[in-house]
């Protein structure tokens, strides 16, 4: 039963936390009465002892399922361990319970905390945000604060506010007269602290009465603000079912201010159009027909040169919906291949371990193929070995041969290639003769496809220690692993003219960031029409030792599907490319708009004017409001002084931002009233980025929040837009308040 799992959590358990194969040690773990916050402290540390809360704990793995409890396989039992995954960069916590039984309790339990925790509605999430925030201020846990430590928590809070005004709140809120809040009477200050203005007004102006939506008023505002068109009825109706609190309001088929808000604060009254975070899009076309979320030197969790190199790196993009991932071979000892960056001191490991992890997390996010691209740099003996592993752990999910067994005349779609993983690499003949059993000569030239070295030395770094890796020694390939490259044969790229001639469509080839946006100026509506019939992919320059990464949105722009970032890198362009995957039910394919799928039709990003079907659109946002912004600096009493920037990432025509003046000291209910115009030429390739800031007169504004979402997914009206953190997991209740209007130019 799991409220016996719970029931032994409350208890506490000893359980070993893993750091190594050497650092084990006891911890006592215990779950707080408050079902969301996990306890433990060391034995013999005298009183020290950390908590975490559930809510940040992103999954729960059993087994050996981390490199470090792999590392101690041999000494405990999977059925004894479990993992538990943070939710951004926060490392992993390695358990090992005393026995099995103890292990599954744990497993169970926080699972359903975690199920518990999303299925929460906003208001609940306000109100268990509220009382967390009073737990963490109430010192002496007698449950209650007085006046002074109430203002002290509101400043925690990142509330700046009038004393007067505070205290008269105060006391009406203190309903038992003891001169202290309790729990539930703090919920109730907050909430009369809280009470939002900028709303109230919107629901009096649709009020026939001041007090509720009769349903006619709700119809009016569906239809004049949110630009609702049919069944306004029917979904006015639902709205009051789903959103409305008060069973005497739902009998009148009305809505309260109560239920309003709640309505504007959830899914339906958020600004991303809820018909396109599920799965919407054709998935039928051929496979160069969509961008496809890619991930660069994906076994890194750091920087290039010194990073640890680690299975999570795949773990993590796999979860976060990425569908092509890469591998970078070296020969390893005893025969077995191994994935590093090459010369560099980035640390080792194994490639089996790496597919393994592919066979495990391949299909946990997205049904749709995984593209695992080689950076193969193997001798003969050990490629075969890289095509045992591929074979053996893999098995059916391998695409080893064409769908149908018959020589394919195109590229297969997302669909067709449900649940199978691909091999981008070299082959040694051709998709037809090998199929017909024609066998080129396997001395075929270099297997590797990157070409850092060519690239360091065109962007004039030259640099000897990196120049004499310039040779190539003409490596052999291995018939094994060549046999398992069927659709992504990675070829070199010499001009788009040879390629319109001689390319097959099963050929891919890879560009650096610097050869691609060359190409982009030089040949913008070749480089779309190359991508209308083949796959590209673009990955990140050499000289990005750090990690960073290129905005993908220039890439996207010539219809390149394979635009490969470093997802351990957070910033703006792995927030872009969050933001265009975030559609289509996160399964990391996106149907690139029809000029650019057709070979027909000449779109270039430069001149998008020229298109047929030239359609620019208006866009205007006021940015109304801002909710309890999280703090950014921990200094002491500092609160944030908050502006908002909007920004328009497009073809280069539409590239432009825009930003509210700052507010002085509120980062609690700071209102702005400031409307940003933009024009969009390419409304279909258009993402756009809603950036909040701490404004600072003397240094770089700090990040406060962001949020990023294809222009085509906007719902107008009055919305809500729910701030990420920097690595792109949400901050709740943070949140801006907006009214959206889009109109046609021409």
């Amino acid at each position: 039963d799991a409220d016996d799992d719970l029931k032994s959590m409350f208890v506490g358990t000893v359980m070993r936390k893993i750091k190594s194969r050497t650092w084990k040690k006891q911890r006592y773990f215990r779950l707080q009465e408050d079902c969301m916050t996990i306890w433990y402290k060391s034995k013999k540390a005298g009183n020290a002892h950390s908590t975490f809360s559930v809510g940040d704990v992103e999954a729960v793995r059993e087994g050996h399922q981390s490199e470090v409890l792999l590392s101690i396989a041999d000494e405990f039992p999977p059925d004894r361990c479990f993992t538990l995954v943070f939710r951004g960069r926060r490392g992993n916590l390695d358990l090992v319970a005393e026995s099995a039984a103890e292990a599954q309790s744990w497993i169970k339990g926080i699972r359903k905390l975690i199920d518990n925790l999303e299925n929460m509605g906003q208001r609940e999430k306000l109100d268990q945000w509220i009382c967390d925030w009073f737990k963490k201020a109430d010192k002496n846990r007698d449950g209650q604060m007085n006046f002074k430590e109430v203002r002290n928590l509101l400043k925690m809070m990142n509330v700046d506010m009038n004393e007067h005004h505070a205290l008269r709140l105060f006391t009406m809120a203190d309903k038992s007269q003891s001169g202290t809040l309790e729990d539930d009477e703090f919920v109730l200050f907050y909430k009369m602290l809280t009470q939002r203005e900028d709303v109230l007004r919107v629901f009096q102006e649709y009020s026939s009465d001041g007090q509720k939506l009769m349903l006619q008023d709700l119809k009016d505002f569906l239809r004049e603000e949110q630009l609702h068109e049919d069944g306004v009825q029917q979904y006015a109706l639902k709205l009051i079912e789903r959103y409305e609190p008060s069973d005497t309001a739902k009998m009148l088929q009305a809505m309260t201010f109560d239920g309003f808000l709640m309505y504007l604060s959830s899914s339906e009254g958020s600004i991303f159009n809820p018909n396109m975070v599920d799965l919407y899009q054709d998935m039928t076309q051929p496979l160069c027909h969509y961008f496809i979320s890619s991930s660069h030197n994906t076994y890194l969790l750091e920087d290039q040169i010194r990073g640890h190199s680690s299975v999570e790196g795949y773990i993590r993009a796999l979860k976060r919906g990425c569908r092509c991932v890469e591998v970078d071979c070296w020969d390893g000892p005893n025969g077995e291949p191994i994935v590093y960056h090459g010369h560099t001191f980035t640390s080792k490991i194994f490639f089996k371990d790496v597919v393994t992890v592919l066979g495990n997390y391949a299909f946990k996010a997205s049904q749709y193929p995984v593209i695992l691209s080689i950076e193969n740099h193997c001798s003969v003996e050990q490629q075969k070995v890289m095509a045992q592993h591929l074979t053996q752990i893999l098995g059916d999910k391998l695409l080893k041969s064409p769908l149908d067994g018959k020589i394919p005349i195109g590229l297969p779609s997302p669909e067709d290639l449900k649940g199978k993983i691909l091999l981008k690499g070299k082959k040694i003949c051709g998709l037809e003769n090998c199929m017909n059993g024609v066998v080129d000569d396997p001395l075929m030239g270099e297997v590797s496809d990157e070409e850092d070295t060519a690239e360091i030395d065109d962007d004039h770094h030259r640099n000897d220690s990196i120049r004499h890796r310039v040779k190539k020694s003409k490596q052999r390939l291995s018939k094994e692993l060549s046999d398992c490259v069927v659709y992504c044969k990675s070829v070199h790229f010499s001009s788009f003219k040879h390629s319109q001639i001689h390319s097959k469509f099963y050929e891919i080839s890879s560009f650096t960031e610097s050869k691609a946006r060359k190409h982009i100026r030089e040949a913008g509506s070749e480089f779309v029409l190359h991508n209308a019939r083949q796959l590209s992919r673009v990955y990140p320059s050499g000289l990005r030792t750090d990690s960073s990464n290129f905005n993908p949105q220039d890439m996207w722009n010539a219809g390149c599907q394979i635009v490969a970032l470093n997802f351990q890198t957070a910033g703006v362009e792995m927030d872009l490319n969050d933001g265009l995957f975030s559609q289509n039910g996160h399964c990391g394919y996106i149907l690139k708009p029809t000029f650019m799928r057709n070979t027909d039709e000449r779109f270039d990003p430069e001149n998008p004017q020229n298109r047929d079907g030239y359609k620019p659109l208006s866009l205007s946002v006021q940015v109304i409001s801002g909710q309890q912004l999280p703090k950014v600096n921990i200094k002491e009493g500092s609160i944030i002084d908050p502006l908002v920037r909007v920004e328009i990432h497009g073809v280069p025509l539409d590239q432009a931002k825009q930003e509210t003046r700052y507010i002085d000291n509120n980062g609690f209910n700071p209102v702005w009233h400031d409307t940003l115009q933009f024009t969009i030429h390419v409304p279909e390739l258009a993402l756009v980025r809603f950036v909040v800031e701490d404004y600072d007169k003397t240094s770089k504004n700090d990040f406060v929040g962001q949020f990023t979402l294809p222009f085509i997914c906007i719902q107008p009206g009055y919305r809500h837009i729910h701030l990420l953190s920097k690595d792109g997991t949400s901050i709740p209740p943070s949140s801006l308040f907006v009214h959206v209007r889009i109109t046609k130019l021409m």
